[in-house]
């Protein structure tokens, strides 16, 4: 359990020198081009693994020290795969320009052959060492995998191993006697060097620097934390500008670092005695290490779970509860410290497995106590959301009820199975999932310090309610989250050599249809893709305001051109990119021919729409800016692109249209060739109105206004008679159709105007009843008696009283029926 914690504290610096001490030196690479690997060695070398392991018997420390070698010799044979290779390029060039070989049973010229023969030859010689290092890369990737695998099942058979229980009272016994014994020596062994003169001699000489340091402890053990923490209080509720709150958490790191100083120089001052012995050395030695742990868990449940005014909220809680959880988190600390000391004594005391139980027991036991109390809180965080349901609840609640329930079963699950006797599967539980929780309230305040930078930066005031939505300080949360992964790997048991592992592998790349992607050429292709992006994007906008303009292409051109130069640049982009990587895309033409028959398929309309799309910006019949109408839709051409055109109807609303209707459909555009349109106006006039009269008044009107064409003039038609009226028809042809709806109004009044004043009506629709007998309708029908009454149901729903016929249906506004 130390060595998970050790791992977990010094997880970032690991995660900063692993990339380091996995690299290799460029002058290593060129030797081993030079000379290759010495497989007279690696032959011994894994001759000698591969007898221990067909043993089996060798300790697990063994087994990670044979592992290690093994990585070395394969990170030597992974360089080796490359040497010749740019000769064996130039060879297999020099071999495809002489022609594909002859067919069986044909021939070719005999200085072909020849020549074929012997660039044959120096191929497979240029090709010998590689393919020897691929031999050896495998042989040792294959041990290593053998290694690997037997250590998982030690591990697993370890946690699973059924021990002594430490709640049968026979074992208490044990558990007793080796710590009186422990105390005895520690005892003994003060007493000695007490009784020894040389030792008194050199206490004496020492004493005034024992004393220093141990004033100096003591002031910065029990004060130091108290000044720190009232400096941090002090910048956040008094300190000036936007960043109080940063600077405060900034100086709150001082809580950790003057009190571990503190202890450390506690134990200088012990050391410095001449007082101490092999035992009381050892645990003098990792005083450092305790006082550290009980000081970072108080430090960061104070963070996590700070006052209000102190700091701005992470959890929503109440005072008490916040206070509740500063309390647990120093609690925990004790319990991890304590647990540490415990291994430590024991491995130097050598206790027997029922002592081991019987100690162990009582700390793990406190320590599920306050791993499932802290689970509670974090169920009262999330329950504190006022969301209706738990789908409503934001996404961070929802993770945080589950941590806390895990954590309240981790805390109940791991005493129970320790108290069975599986004690490694009990710490497995408890220890992991308080380490767990103290990451995640880690990475809350480093994203909370992230936000709080960010909003510096930005000139806002890091308390303003705001901050936190910004995306940039998102990405960077996510990017903490997916750097923490190895750190929980560490913290659940997964040891370092499983993560170079991992990040072996990852440098090394992968193989996709015989081509080997590795993060360099990842990185290639991402940064030529970008600067080619970018390039595209600043020739886009050099055409859009600069050389475009200057043209008489006329909008729409003008957009489909450069929406063209977008197309064709990202797609050279990608292809340069993906050259420039080194990745063969004729190894890929099967997987992409079998893929195209999916897309037929699966994505038969996107395509359809996207060939549509290319064809609309190449053939240009519907533009930007045009008046066009389809499928029922009609509206100006906001926005084509390969997939879709964007529609403005009149009432401003888009409508998003896919290119394929636009293609295949009927579609009218009534502004594309030119803005001239017609309009059509129909009036009736009462029979018995002069009708000539009325086709010279029509002829005025529209001869009249400024938008109606003279050539071809305007045009009247008497349509005929009809049922009510005599029908008549105004024609024009307007200059631009786009102001059809206003001309139309226009003109409607003027006729309106000019038939009242010359007295020609416009009738509306009349109707004669005949009635054939009328007298039956004076005869009234004998009334009738009342019927029962019957009472109103309730349980179903009743109609409204309409409104009285000759009333007004729609009189309150709404748009109801007419």
């Amino acid at each position: 359990m130390k060595s998970r914690f050790l791992f977990a504290l010094l997880a970032v610096l690991a995660t900063a020198v692993l990339p380091t001490a996995l690299a290799t030196p460029a002058l290593a690479q060129a030797q081993a081009q030079q000379e290759g690997p010495d497989y007279a060695q690696w032959n011994k070398v894994a001759s000698r693994v591969e007898k221990v392991l067909a043993e089996g018997k060798a300790s697990t420390a063994a087994f990670d020290t044979l592992r290690g070698e093994l990585v070395d010799w394969r990170t030597r044979f992974l360089d080796a795969q490359n040497i010749n290779s740019a000769r064996i390029k130039t060879l297999r060039d020099q071999i495809s320009a002489l022609g594909d070989p002859p067919a069986e049973g044909e021939t070719e010229p005999q200085e072909i052959a020849k020549r074929r023969a012997e660039l044959t030859k120096q191929l497979n010689e240029a090709q010998a060492p590689s393919l020897k290092a691929v031999e050896a890369y495998s042989r040792a990737d294959g041990l290593i995998r053998e290694i690997d695998q037997i250590i998982r099942e030690r591990q697993a058979d370890q946690l699973l191993q059924l021990g002594p229980s430490p709640v049968n009272p026979v074992n208490w016994a044990a558990g007793l006697t080796a710590i009186r014994g422990t105390l005895v020596e520690v005892g003994n062994e003060l007493s000695s060097n007490w009784e020894n003169p040389n030792a008194r001699a050199t206490m004496r000489s020492a004493l005034p620097v024992t004393l220093l340091f141990l004033a100096l402890a003591a002031l910065l053990t029990v004060r130091g934390r108290r000044w720190m923490e009232m400096l941090s209080v002090f910048l956040a509720q008094r300190g000036r500008g936007r960043g109080r709150t940063l600077f405060s958490g900034i100086a709150s790191l001082g809580q950790i670092v003057v009190p571990t100083l503190g202890v450390v120089l506690l134990a200088g001052a012990l050391k410095s005695s001449a007082m101490l012995g092999l035992r009381t050395e050892r645990l003098a030695q990792i005083l450092p290490i305790l006082g550290f742990t009980i000081f970072t868990a108080g430090w960061l449940g104070g963070r996590v779970f700070a006052q209000l005014g102190v700091s701005r909220a992470i959890l929503t809680l109440p005072p008490e509860r916040r206070a509740e959880g500063r309390f647990n988190s120093w609690i925990i600390g004790l319990i991890l410290a304590l647990a540490m000391l415990a291994q430590e004594v024991s491995k130097v005391e050598t206790y027997s497995a029922e002592a081991v139980a019987v100690l162990s027991f009582p700390i793990l036991l406190l320590a599920g106590l306050m791993l499932s109390r802290m689970g509670q809180l974090l169920l009262a965080h999330s329950r504190a959301d006022s969301a209706e349901s738990p789908e409503e609840r934001p996404y961070r609640n929802r993770v945080a009820a589950f941590f806390g329930r895990a954590a309240i079963g981790a805390g109940l699950i791991g005493p129970l199975l320790a108290a069975v006797g599986y004690a490694e599967a009990g710490d497995f539980f408890v220890y992991p999932s308080i380490l767990t929780l103290a990451l995640m309230g880690f990475l809350l305040l480093l994203q909370r310090f992230v936000t709080d930078i960010y909003a510096v930066l930005m000139g806002r005031d890091v308390e303003d309610p705001e901050n936190g939505g910004d995306l940039i300080p998102v990405l960077i949360g996510m990017m903490l989250v997916l750097l923490s992964l190895p750190v929980l790997a560490l913290i659940w048991g997964a040891r370092i050599a499983d993560l170079t592992e991992l990040w072996t592998r990852f440098t090394a790349g992968y193989s996709i249809g015989g081509t080997r992607i590795s993060p360099t050429s990842f990185l290639t292709f991402v940064v030529v893709f970008t600067l080619g992006y970018a390039l595209t994007r600043l020739v886009q906008g050099m055409l859009r305001s600069t050389v475009l303009p200057k043209t008489k292409i006329d909008p729409g051109g003008q957009t489909a051109l450069i929406s063209g130069v977008g197309y064709v640049g990202i797609f050279l982009a990608g292809v340069v990119s993906v050259t420039t990587a080194g990745i063969d895309l004729s190894s890929l033409a099967i997987v992409a021919g079998a893929l195209s028959v999916g897309i037929g398929f699966g994505l038969q309309t996107i395509v359809q729409n996207f060939v549509s799309g290319i064809i609309l910006l190449i053939e240009r019949p519907v533009s930007q800016g045009d008046w066009i109408e389809v499928g029922g839709v009609m509206g100006i051409v906001k926005d084509i692109s390969v997939r879709s055109t964007r529609i403005q109807t009149f009432d401003r609303t888009d409508v998003i249209v896919p290119n394929a209707d636009l293609i295949a459909g009927q579609v009218t555009n009534w502004t594309r060739q030119n803005l001239t349109g017609r309009v059509i106006l129909k009036v009736g006039v009462a029979y018995g109105s002069d009708t000539r009269k009325v086709e010279k008044i029509l002829m005025e009107i529209g001869e009249s206004h400024p938008l109606v064409m003279v050539n071809p003039a305007p045009l009247v038609v008497f349509q005929g008679f009809g049922a009510d009226a005599l029908e008549f028809e105004l024609r024009v042809i307007l200059r631009d159709i786009n102001y059809g709806l206003s001309v139309r109004t226009e003109l409607n009044h003027e006729i309106a105007r000019r038939f009242a004043e010359e007295g020609i009506e416009i009738p509306f629709a009349q109707r004669d009843i005949w009635l054939r007998n009328p007298e039956t309708l004076r005869e009234r029908p004998a009334p009738q008696p009342p019927g029962p009454f019957l009472p109103r149901q309730t349980a179903e729903p009743q109609p409204e009283p309409l409104a009285d016929l000759g009333g007004d249906a729609d009189a309150d506004g709404g748009d109801g029926p007419r």
